[in-house]
C-alpha cells in the first residue's frame, strides 16, 4: 500500500513539474500574450477582405495581394519575396448589372462567373429560354437552332429555397418526406436527361455558344438561404452568369408559363493575356539548423464570388500573425520557419506543387510543415497523416498549448495521407511530414465554401486568435526539437472502395500556364 501511494506522489510530482516547465517556457508565454494582447487580426482581415478582395487567380488583385504579403512582413522585419512559377489566363471583374425588363421590370441578384467574356458595352437585351427534356443527343441537336439569340436557363430549378434543417425544424414529417422523394426524383429526371442530351455542365454551354446563344445563365445553389457557390465560365464569346435561387426559380416559372421574360445585362470585364503567377515566401531564418524548414501553409488565392474569407482568408490570417509574433517571440529559431502563400489551390494545388517540384531541397528538410485551410473554426481535429511515428513528436509538440485550444482537438495517429484537398497533400506526397489543422465547421460547406456569401463577417476572430496561438507554439516547439523528425511511413489499410491496400500518393506536376490555349 505504501508503495502504491509512493509511486502515485511520484506520478503528481512529475505532472506538476512538467506543468509548472510549461508555464514558466518563456517563449511559449511571450506567444500567449502577444497574440493575445497585441493581435492583428482584425486589421490584417479588413485590409486583405475588404480592401483587396478576393483573390482569384490570374486578376490584378491577386498580384496586390501578393504585393501586400511582402511589404506587411517587411514591415515585421521578415524576410519574404514573390516566386513565379508560371501563368495564367489574366482577367479582372468589372459591373454585373442584371434586370428583368419583361414581363415587368425587376432588378436581379447575380453576378458573371469567373473569366466570362464581358457583354457589349451598352449590354445585350434577350428572351430566356429554358432547356428541353429530349429521348436522346439527335432530339437536343435538333432542338439547339431555337437558343440563337437567347439566354438559356442550364441548371435545374430547385423546388424549396429553404434548407433541410429549416424544413426539418417546422415541417411535419410526411410533409419533409414528400418534399425531398419529389426532390430526389427532379433531380434525378434531371440528370437523365443531361445525359441524353449528351452534355455535362463543363461541355453544355461552349455547345450552346456555338448554336448561338446570347448567354448562359446558371444558378449553382448552395443549400442555404440566399447563397450559391460561384465558380468559372467555360464560354469563349458570351457571358455567363449566376443567378440566386429566388430570382432563377421566379424566371423559371415564367418561361414555364409563357410569359417569354427578358433580361437586360451588362457584364464588364477584361481579359488581360496571361499574367504570372506566384506563391508568396517568408522566412526567419534558423541559427543552428538553417537547412531545416519547419513550414506554415495556407493558399493565398480564393473564387470571387465573395472576398475569399473563410477560404482561405482565414488560413492566410493564421499563417501571418504566427509569423510576426515568432518573429517577436522567438527571433532567433533553431531551424529556418519558412511561410508559403500559394498560389492557385483552386484549380488543383498548382502553387504548392510548383513550390515541391522546384525546391526538392527544401522539401529535404521539412521538420514539419502545418496547413490550415477548411474555414474560420479553430482547430478541432489533427491527424499523422499516415506517418508511423508522428504521434512520438506532434504529441510532444502539443503538450505546451493551452488546455482551452488542445481540449477542442482530437487527434488521429498514424492516419493516412491525403490525394488532394490542400496544400498539405502536395508535401505529403513527397514524403515530407506535413499535418492539416482541420477547423470546426461553422455552416463551412453550405455557406462560405466558395459562394457569394464567404466574406469578412463571416470570420469568428476568438477561434482565428486561438489557431494562431496553436500554430506559433507548434512551429517554435517543430524548430526546438532536437532529432529530425521521423518520415517512416505507415502501412495503410485496406481500400473500402477498391479491397486493395492503400499506396502512398506520388507527386503530381502543377498546371503552369493555366487557362491559356
Amino acid at each position: 500500500m505504501i508503495r502504491k501511494i509512493t509511486l502515485l506522489i511520484a506520478l503528481l510530482l512529475a505532472n506538476s513539474l512538467f506543468l509548472l516547465a510549461q508555464e514558466q517556457d518563456p517563449v511559449v508565454q511571450a506567444i500567449i500574450k502577444e497574440a493575445n494582447e497585441n493581435s492583428q487580426l482584425e486589421a490584417l482581415g479588413h485590409e486583405l477582405m475588404d480592401g483587396i478582395g478576393p483573390r482569384l487567380v490570374g486578376t490584378p488583385q491577386m498580384k496586390k495581394a501578393h504585393d501586400w504579403a511582402v511589404a506587411k512582413y517587411a514591415g515585421w522585419g521578415i524576410t519574404a519575396r514573390n516566386e513565379q512559377w508560371g501563368e495564367w489566363k489574366g482577367w479582372e471583374r468589372g459591373i454585373s448589372h442584371i434586370d428583368m425588363v419583361s414581363p415587368r421590370v425587376q432588378s436581379l441578384r447575380g453576378t458573371q462567373l469567373a473569366w466570362s467574356p464581358a457583354t457589349p458595352k451598352k449590354g445585350i437585351t434577350a428572351e430566356l429560354v429554358v432547356l428541353p427534356m429530349v429521348k436522346d443527343s439527335m432530339e437536343f441537336v435538333r432542338w439547339l437552332p431555337n437558343v440563337k439569340g437567347k439566354l438559356v436557363m442550364v441548371s435545374m430549378m430547385q423546388p424549396t429555397g429553404r434548407p433541410d434543417y429549416n424544413w426539418e425544424e417546422f415541417a411535419t414529417e410526411k410533409s419533409f418526406a414528400r418534399m425531398k422523394e419529389e426532390r430526389e426524383e427532379q433531380t434525378k429526371a434531371w440528370n437523365e436527361n443531361m445525359r441524353n442530351m449528351g452534355h455535362n455542365t463543363r461541355s453544355l454551354p461552349g455547345t450552346l455558344e456555338e448554336a448561338g446563344a446570347a448567354g448562359i445563365v446558371a444558378s449553382y445553389w448552395s443549400q442555404g438561404f440566399g447563397v450559391n457557390k460561384i465558380f468559372g465560365a467555360y464560354t469563349k464569346t458570351i457571358p455567363t452568369l449566376d443567378l440566386e435561387l429566388e430570382d432563377y426559380g421566379m424566371l423559371y416559372r415564367l418561361v414555364e408559363s409563357g410569359q417569354k421574360p427578358q433580361l437586360h445585362i451588362v457584364a464588364e470585364s477584361k481579359d488581360l493575356g496571361a499574367m504570372p503567377t506566384f506563391n508568396t515566401i517568408a522566412e526567419i531564418k534558423g541559427s543552428e539548423k538553417p537547412d531545416e524548414y519547419v513550414i506554415l501553409s495556407a493558399h493565398f488565392d480564393s473564387w470571387d464570388g465573395g472576398t475569399g474569407a473563410t477560404d482561405n482568408g482565414t488560413g492566410t490570417l493564421v499563417m501571418m500573425e504566427a509569423m510576426r509574433i515568432l518573429k517577436k517571440a522567438y527571433p532567433n529559431p533553431k531551424r529556418t520557419i519558412l511561410v508559403g502563400h500559394w498560389g492557385s489551390e483552386e484549380q488543383g494545388l498548382n502553387g504548392s506543387r510548383a513550390f515541391v517540384e522546384d525546391h526538392p531541397e527544401i522539401v529535404d528538410g521539412v521538420q514539419a510543415l502545418f496547413n490550415q485551410d477548411n474555414g474560420t473554426g479553430r482547430v478541432v481535429s489533427i491527424s499523422g497523416g499516415g506517418f508511423l511515428d508522428a504521434y512520438d513528436y506532434l504529441g510532444k509538440w502539443l503538450n505546451p498549448v493551452p488546455q482551452e485550444i488542445t481540449d477542442e482537438i482530437e487527434t488521429s495517429f498514424p492516419g493516412t495521407p491525403a490525394r488532394g484537398g490542400s496544400d498539405y497533400a502536395s508535401f505529403q506526397a513527397a514524403g515530407a511530414p506535413a499535418f492539416s489543422l482541420s477547423s470546426l465547421n461553422w455552416s463551412y460547406w453550405n455557406y462560405t465554401w466558395h459562394t457569394n456569401r464567404d466574406t469578412y463577417d463571416k470570420i469568428i476572430f476568438d477561434d482565428v486568435r486561438n489557431n494562431a496561438i496553436l500554430t506559433a507554439i507548434l512551429a517554435y516547439m517543430a524548430s526546438e526539437h532536437p532529432e529530425k523528425t521521423s518520415r517512416t511511413k505507415a502501412v495503410l489499410p485496406i481500400s473500402n472502395r477498391t479491397g486493395e491496400q492503400l499506396e502512398w500518393p506520388t507527386p503530381r506536376s502543377p498546371e503552369r500556364k493555366g487557362g491559356l490555349d
